[in-house]
């Protein structure tokens, strides 16, 4: 079932038109929303985001809040007690083609969930990843629709037998990975870029922040440079679909030891512990994850 302008459709029921301002502009926004045994994961701040995206490039929906978390719940429910995710996605609407916001056009939604287990080979060993200058617009606290750049680098990387790519300003300011934020760990203080237009606020960045304030574990959002980067002691990543993920090389060279750190690891198992209550709460087995 996919959620179609408000409604749970057959994937056959939707067409998209190619006057649709996202299919020619990338005139929208994007959210996914991570699904554990079919349960929402960080739900509300999801919509945060998502409400925010919208503003940021004024889309305006004729959808309640209410109503939508209420499809956001159906099309969960459609999908079952699977490991997933749910996408959501909102374009202006369609119009004939030009730059100006055309006048009395209804937002386009659509939703749909896909299978995705956890990435347990990658939380236990680690993962590589290379450097690349950051040329992205500097609007990237909105999730936009617009990622060739991302796309690009994430590409890239993949070429380069990598996991992901750190991104890199010109002014050496580390910021993000194309499709994750970036934390470092130094003498056992995290170190993260502050939010802004440089970076995506990241949902699973607020859960570790929450979390690392729970384990006593010292918390900064203060830009790094690249040599702070490569003389960090530990390196990680945080994502919807990647939870909290250690990087051990950074352009073939080893982050530390070349192995999962210590404080990646505890905020791996108290990110485990977090879904075990959400699922506890919502009736489900946690005895799979």
């Amino acid at each position: 079932m996919l959620l179609w302008n408000g409604k749970l459709v057959q994937e056959e029921d939707v067409r998209i038109s190619y006057n649709d301002r996202g299919y020619y502009f990338g005139d929208g926004i994007y959210e996914v929303f991570r699904l554990y045994q079919g349960v929402i994961f960080e739900k509300e701040a999801h919509l945060d985001r998502l409400y925010r995206s919208l503003d940021e490039i004024k889309i305006q929906l004729h959808w309640s809040r209410e109503q939508l978390s209420s499809q956001i719940d159906e099309l969960a429910a459609a999908f079952g007690d699977q490991d997933g995710i749910l996408y959501l996605q909102f374009t202006r609407g369609e119009a004939k083609r030009a730059h100006v916001f055309p006048e009395h056009v209804e937002a386009v939604m659509l939703g749909y969930c896909e299978p995705l287990s956890r990435p347990t080979a990658t939380l236990t060993n680690g993962i590589a990843v290379i450097t690349l200058e950051d040329i992205r617009w500097l609007r990237c606290n909105i999730k936009s629709l617009n990622l060739l750049a991302n796309t690009l680098a994430k590409q890239e990387a993949a070429e380069a037998g990598a996991h992901e790519a750190i991104l890199i300003r010109r002014n050496d300011v580390v910021t993000e990975c194309t499709s994750s934020n970036l934390l470092i760990v130094k003498d056992g203080t995290i170190y993260t870029h502050p939010n802004g237009n440089l970076i995506l606020d990241g949902i699973t960045k607020q859960v570790v922040h929450r979390l690392a304030n729970q384990l006593n574990i010292s918390y900064v959002e203060q830009a790094f440079s690249r040599e702070q980067l490569l003389e960090a002691d530990e390196v990680f990543l945080t994502s919807t679909t990647q939870e909290a993920t250690a990087i051990i090389t950074i352009d073939g060279k080893p982050v530390g030891n070349g192995t999962p750190g210590h404080i990646v690891r505890q905020l791996q198992a108290a990110y485990v512990e977090a879904v075990e209550q959400l699922l506890a709460d919502a009736g489900r087995s946690v005895s799979s994850l």
